[in-house]
């Protein structure tokens, strides 16, 4: 589970830390095991500062922001063996994860496993592992810890082919399609 710092102002107007502590919205799935996932936090379209102390994260209805609000989702990604064990449910872990990352998962194709697309652009960061992300007709590239990846609204899947699980972060800043 993350950690998360949040800054804002003491009681005498100083920069200072305001919170400390987990995400709140951090989930471990059961259905599809080694995989979690976080909302470390959200932005409206207009953010304001400096923080009033309320958390956003609560309230947040859909992972998936709308034109100019933000959200930051902490991934913890396992192998991908993880989906081919016979003990694995599919509907199960679809079911689980419409509870657990709302207005995202609705956006997975049923007959393209992992393969999604949003009207975000998201800034993705390789923090551990390895992670293979995988665009149309089979365009792939391979991460390393530290990579930033810049996914402008196209359709992809992140596959973990390695035998440990990837860690990820990303920032998604809610945009309008224009095609």
């Amino acid at each position: 589970m993350p950690r998360r710092i949040v800054t804002g102002l003491n009681a005498n107007g100083q920069a200072a830390v305001v919170q400390d502590g987990p995400a709140p919205r951090h989930y471990d799935l059961k259905h599809t095991p080694g995989f979690s996932n976080a909302l470390v936090w959200s932005t409206p379209a207009e953010p304001t500062v400096p923080f009033d102390g309320t958390d956003p994260t609560p309230e947040v209805v859909s992972y998936v922001p709308a034109p100019g609000e933000t959200r930051v989702i902490h991934l913890v990604i396992p192998p991908d063996t993880v989906y081919m064990s016979e003990d694995f449910d599919p509907a199960a872990a679809g079911a689980e994860r419409l509870e657990t990352s709302p207005g995202l998962a609705e956006l997975f194709e049923p007959d393209n496993p992992g393969m999604h697309t949003t009207d975000t652009v998201d800034y993705g960061v390789l923090l551990q592992g390895e992670i293979v992300l995988e665009l149309d007709a089979g365009n792939e590239a391979t991460l390393a810890p530290g990579d930033v990846v810049v996914q402008n609204g196209t359709r992809h899947a992140w596959r973990n082919r390695s035998d440990a699980p990837a860690t990820m972060l990303f920032v998604l800043i809610g945009a309008r399609r224009t095609s």
